[in-house]
């Protein structure tokens, strides 16, 4: 499949037409659980697969939990859930086991689905099917937009959705997720099935079900922005200490730690640390109501990290048991470095190629491992690390040839800007 067949917005497209209140008009919130039953037998007299969304509160609070679940089926209509009011829904999912649900971005959402006991046993992501399919956008918006001929508002995508009563224009906006979402999942199909991609798609769909819980992450407070600013470890450590004190005061509040102290000032106290705890005040980036309401919490971290042993200090780069960064494999491990300019070569050939993004063809994680130390059964060792068939039959072939190069390929030629003259040529002035 070439890549001029990708999925994109033409010129001459039909009018799109504004969706905007539900063709069944909105219904009201669900707000007891005794109510939960009748949804249940609703749902039961409905056909198809069911479309389902939930909305959190991601930058007001520290959990990811739903705020607000979204359900529709043909036939049944669309129900709106208080999952706070109502925090057991596997009755839902269990009488509905057999169903396909529908979710757009499904890895976003499905934790808090199954924290309330909504999980699927099968699955069309619209999202992620649509990047199989090479479609360049892949935004619940731009595919209505451009499969369905309609326009969602996206002005309450990014509210404080713990919020209650949660406001009418609010709700009609999260019932609009779901309105045109099993019309959706059949363009997609149909796009996969006529690319010859929708065996790919399941491969995706059954592998995002069937993955587990994510573990928590290792050394997160490394996650905080304009790190890269901190060059000595006596800083990193005020870094390390700040951030996880604000992130113990967050949980415990269930506060989006950004809204207690930024990433901003915590960067800004480790880099010019003061010597006492009103200094910390006068640092430009360390304001707002966190700041001063925890001002001898934030203190006492510093002082801690002040306090640590030279030895104990974090290291600067966080310690992997990975390859090195590949800006150094020329000189420490040159076959594996003309290995993996081969491979990034083929995969983006075959990216262009079939019309799918190449982090969805292969991690770059197992990519670097691949090439850094090669296996001795290349698909074996592909399954081990969690590749589909589909991405192994695809890629097996042109990595096995990368893995044998010995060579690296050429640096492509720098981009030479044809308005700027040559050099030693007078460029005539403009008229």
């Amino acid at each position: 499949m070439d890549s001029e067949n990708s999925h994109s917005e033409v010129s001459g497209a039909p009018e799109v037409t504004p969706l905007l209140v539900p063709h069944e008009g909105l219904p009201s919130i669900i707000h007891y659980p005794s109510d939960i039953p009748e949804v249940v037998s609703k749902l039961l007299a409905g056909v198809g697969p069911i479309a389902v969304d939930a909305e959190r509160a991601s930058g007001y609070k520290y959990s990811q939990r739903a705020y607000l679940i979204q359900i529709r089926r043909e036939g049944s209509g669309i129900f709106l859930i208080d999952p706070i009011a109502c925090p057991d829904l596997s009755s839902i999912s269990n009488a509905l086991s057999d169903c396909e649900w529908i979710i757009h971005a499904s890895t976003q959402d499905l934790a808090c689905l199954r924290e309330v006991g909504i999980s699927p046993t099968s699955l069309f992501d619209t999202e992620l099917g649509a990047r199989i399919a090479g479609f360049e956008r892949v935004g619940l918006g731009a595919l209505i937009e451009l499969l369905l001929n309609r326009s969602l508002a996206k002005e309450h995508s990014a509210v404080d959705w713990s919020t209650r009563p949660l406001p009418e224009p609010w709700l009609n906006y999260a019932a609009l997720d779901v309105e045109l979402l099993v019309e959706l999942r059949n363009e997609v199909e149909s796009v996969l099935q006529e690319s010859g991609k929708l065996e790919w798609a399941k491969e995706e769909f059954a592998s995002v079900l069937a993955a587990p819980p994510s573990p928590p992450r290792e050394e997160p407070w490394r996650r905080t922005s304009g790190l890269h600013q901190v060059k000595k470890r006596r800083a990193l450590a005020i870094v390390k200490l700040l951030w996880i004190e604000r992130d113990g005061i967050a949980q415990s509040r269930d506060i989006a730690p950004g809204r207690i102290l930024p990433d901003s000032a915590i960067v800004a106290a480790a880099l010019n640390p003061p010597t006492n705890a009103s200094g910390l005040m006068s640092i430009r980036a360390f304001h707002g109501r966190g700041a001063e309401k925890y001002l001898r919490n934030w203190w006492s971290a510093i002082e801690r990290a002040l306090a640590i042993a030279e030895d104990d200090l974090p290291e600067l780069a966080k310690r992997s048991d990975g390859p090195p960064p590949p800006k150094v494999w020329s000189m420490r491990n040159p076959l594996a470095h003309a290995r993996l300019s081969h491979a990034r070569a083929a995969m983006k050939s075959i990216s262009d190629e079939w019309s799918v993004p190449i982090e969805n063809l292969l991690t770059p994680d197992t990519l670097r491992r691949l090439c850094w130390e090669p296996p001795s059964e290349l698909s074996s060792w592909l399954a081990g690390r969690g590749a589909r068939s589909w991405q192994i039959s695809l890629l097996e072939t042109a990595l096995a040839s990368a893995l044998l190069a010995t060579e690296p390929l050429p640096e492509p030629e720098p981009e030479i800007n044809s308005d700027t003259p040559d050099e030693g040529v007078v460029a005539e002035p403009s008229q």
